[in-house]
Formats: structure tokens, sequence, C-alpha cells
């Protein structure tokens, strides 16, 4: 087996330079970073695999790679660039990584709460200008976090929030239980959630979850932290849920369109806060990440 990592840009070449064995399949490093559909097929000729971070591999394009039969991407979030029933079809099976960055994104979750709650961000952004901003800030203990659903992310998540005073609620698709956590309905979590912080994964089921509907059941000037997938949550909706007032700060590390374009009305709302899809970059999780995507290439 022979591999490729098609888009080794952000330090992760070095990375997999820390973490490949000899005794790993031959791996190719690209550190290329934009890769468009028209490349692909020249790129991974005489692949059997490749390590995907952030190209997108639409099936149009991969029909024209017939040699490939794997593609390990580096993370969950696949279908943000790929449909993997499409190259089921094509005879491409497609691998993601579960559990590599849990506390990482955790703890980003907890920052981004944290930062949301205190309004650090604004301060931040106008002492820069000369201005002595002081806002008033809510304090989190003895509040309510709801998880919007419960898998590693989320039971770190509760763990970290649980251990400041904060009480943890959640909802789950499949029923589950946890220390510390009490599980409800849906409609229950939004309602009595001071913060609700989204954990589901991307798929048909969960695209557009957060809808205008729900996002109008959720507690009157809570927050709203998501470090999952942006398409789980309906951007227009919750954009005039912060202009309304109805929800009182969005805490962002996804979006639809990455990088965020310059001028993008997210930027330009005071109560939101933004980082740049780095919940994970952590260097503890960016070498488990490759390490397990070794570790899968090592077993096909």
């Amino acid at each position: 087996m022979r591999g490729l990592f098609m888009d080794a840009v952000d330090d992760l070449a070095s990375v997999f330079a820390r973490v490949v064995r000899s005794d790993d399949p031959p791996v190719v490093v690209n550190e290329q970073g934009d890769i468009s559909a028209e490349e692909l097929p020249g790129l991974l000729a005489g692949y059997d695999f490749v390590l995907d971070d952030h190209t997108k591999m639409p099936a149009e394009a991969m029909r024209l790679s017939p040699g490939l039969k794997h593609i390990i991407f580096l993370g969950t979030g696949a279908r943000s660039y790929m449909n993997p029933e499409e190259l089921a079809a094509l005879g491409i099976t497609v691998h993601i990584i579960k559990g590599y960055g849990d506390t990482a994104v955790a703890e980003h979750t907890i920052a981004l709460m944290w930062a949301a709650a205190r309004g650090l961000a604004g301060m931040d952004r106008g002492m820069r200008e000369g201005q002595w901003l002081r806002t008033e800030g809510l304090e989190l203990t003895g509040k309510t976090i709801g998880l919007i659903g419960f898998g590693g992310i989320a039971a770190e998540v509760a763990r970290i929030a649980g251990g400041s005073g904060m009480r943890v609620v959640a909802w789950n698709r499949t029923p589950k239980q946890a220390p510390g956590v009490t599980f409800a309905d849906l409609d229950t979590v939004l309602a009595e959630s001071d913060v609700v912080s989204v954990h589901l994964l991307l798929n048909d089921e969960t695209r557009g979850f957060l809808d205008a509907s729900r996002i109008a059941k959720i507690k009157p000037g809570a927050i709203l932290v998501n470090t999952a997938r942006a398409a789980v949550v309906d951007e227009a909706a919750m954009i005039a849920a912060l202009n309304s007032g109805a929800l009182r700060h969005a805490a962002l590390d996804v979006f639809d369109t990455e990088p965020l374009p310059a001028g993008h009305a997210l930027t330009k709302l005071a109560n939101v806060t933004l980082s740049a899809h780095s919940a994970f970059r952590t260097p503890e999780a960016s070498d488990k990440l490759l390490r397990m995507a070794l570790d899968i290439a090592r077993e096909l």
C-alpha cells in the first residue's frame, strides 16, 4: 500500500515527521494548501490511500482516480468535504478519526463560553482602539449548560463545566447516562440552559438541526457555543436571534464558509466571539490525530 498526505499544511508536515515510524506504510507528504477538483486525478495517480485534512473530494473527480481505495479523513467531519456513500459506490472507503481531540475541543469550548460570558473579545477590541470598555459579565457558577449531542467531546465539556460549579443537562439522539449529567428532552434542554453548546456530528439528519423554530425555544439571553459543525445551526436564524437580543452571545469556531470572508455579517456583530476553526489544534491532539491516521493505514 502506498499513500499520499495530500494537504499537509499548517505545520502538519512537521507533526507527521514527528509521529511516523519506520515500519509504517510509505506516505508521500504534499505540502499543498488548496487543491482543486481538476487537480485531484493527477495528484492521486499511483496511490492506494490518502490522508486528507481539508480538501474537498467530489465523486465526479474521484471517478477519474480508479486506483484510490481509501481516504483517511483527519477528523470526524468528512461529510463537509465529500459524500462517503457516493465514494463507496466507486469502491473508495472513507475512514474518520474520533476521539483524538476530545480534551482539546472541550477546553476550547469552555474558553469560548467564558469569553462570551465576560465579554472579553469586545473589551479587547475596544482597548486596542483606545476605548476603556467595562463589560458587565455573566457569572456561570450555578448556571446551566445544555449539551446538544453527547459524545466524547461533550463528556469532557460536562466534566470541566461540572467541576466549575455549573449544572449540566444534555440531549442525545440515543439514550445515554453519565455521572453529573441530567439527560432530558431537547425542548427542556433548550429552555433551561444559560449556555447551549453544540456537539452533533454533521449528517443529513443534523444539517440545519438548530433551525429558527428550535433557536426560538432557547432560553432568552442564553449563550450559544458551536465547536462542532457550522451547518448544524441555521446561520441566518442565529444572526437574527443575535440581532434581536434573543441570544445574548454566540461563540463560534466553525463557519459555513471557511476561511470566514472579510466583512461577513458575523464579523460585524458585537455579541459574537470568533475563533478560526482551531478548537482541535494543540500539539497533543495533532500528534494523536496523525498517529491514529497512520495506524488506520497500517490495517488497510
